[in-house]
């Protein structure tokens, strides 16, 4: 019998040792970043010798947080193929909310800050950046997800060096109360999206409110008068790293906007409503000490981390609606 299972050890020993060297890099890959600087970051990115402009902080946020989230521990996992990257979801699910952060934010760039009105021209750096930032998070090759975030991140420095060149007029970035209202209202609908999926944990009964406010108004296929909503219990961690990851981004874009509308935020006396949001949302990268995201029921014995996390984000959303309803003020 020895002498027949012998020349299988080496390969159980291969196997063996290949399984361990997986396990030791998911646990090791198993990292968030932590907060950088957006103001250190923009002095490192800006043109050497060149003066501080308006929309500097902003634009070298979005640079950062996509840079982190390609090149930190483990790099890009969302579109990994192959162990450890494949057999992990709590980090791919945080870079697509980062990622999903970020989107909006240069489409707003796009849209909104970088243009003066709706006749105006766009920026040619921006026109080219959007679109490869929304490019599939899961591809792997032919082209890959990271060459095409590069490839944006390529543009979005090619317009943060010409928007602190004078000499070169039409790279602009206007920091307008109702540029901002426009991106926050989007920012709106991401946390009350992310709210609502996170208190769904235990499941719940809605009413319909589709149509609320307006008695005229319609919609395509009839609803039922309540829903019951709940989370499948496979995706409960999916939701909580996806709103982690968002978070994570958001925080460092708000205090980016925090830099580049200071004067803006001052005339609205709304600067203390844009800092309670950072702090709601500092909130929820507190360190999870569980080895697991716990999912009991609301008033139980065990933790349920998304409920937690649901209010840290709720808060910020209440937050954000009253810092629109200032910035709409005159």
């Amino acid at each position: 019998m020895n002498e027949f299972s012998n020349p299988f050890r080496p390969l159980a020993a291969l196997l063996l040792l290949y399984a361990l060297a997986v396990g030791v890099l998911m646990f090791i890959w198993d990292f968030e970043p932590g907060q950088f600087d957006v103001q250190a970051n923009a002095n490192a990115l800006a043109r050497a010798g060149a003066d501080t402009v308006v929309g500097d902080v902003t634009t070298a946020a979005l640079i950062g947080v996509l840079n982190t989230v390609l090149e930190k521990r483990g790099g890009y996992l969302s579109n990994d193929i192959f162990p450890p990257g494949a057999l992990m979801d709590n980090i791919p699910l945080w870079e697509f909310g980062a990622i999903t952060q970020s989107r909006d934010l240069v489409r707003a760039l796009r849209n909104d800050f970088s243009r003066s009105q709706t006749q105006s021209t766009e920026d040619d750096d921006l026109i080219i950046a959007d679109p490869q930032l929304h490019f599939d998070t899961e591809s792997w090759i032919l082209p890959s997800s990271e060459g095409e975030y590069r490839t944006g991140i390529a543009a979005l420095e090619r317009y943060l060096d010409r928007l602190s060149d004078e000499r070169n007029p039409d790279a602009q970035f206007y920091a307008r109360a109702d540029n901002l209202r426009d991106w926050l209202a989007v920012v709106e609908k991401r946390l009350g999206s992310l709210s609502q999926r996170l208190s769904a944990s235990v499941g719940q009964v809605r009413i319909n409110t589709d149509l609320k406010g307006d008695i005229a108004a319609e919609q395509s296929k009839e609803g039922a008068d309540s829903l019951i909503v709940k989370t499948p219990w496979l995706e409960i961690d999916d939701v909580f790293y996806e709103a982690r990851g968002s978070a994570w981004a958001l925080i460092h874009f708000l205090k980016a906007v925090e830099i580049d509308f200071a004067s803006v935020l001052e005339n609205k006396n709304a600067l203390v409503s844009l800092r309670q949001i950072i702090r709601e949302l500092e909130g929820t990268q507190e360190l999870v000490r569980s080895p697991m995201i716990l999912n009991g029921s609301g008033f139980s014995f065990i933790a349920n981390h998304s409920l937690v996390m649901a209010s840290y984000i709720s808060r910020a959303n209440a937050a954000v609606i009253d810092l629109r309803n200032l910035l709409a003020q005159g």
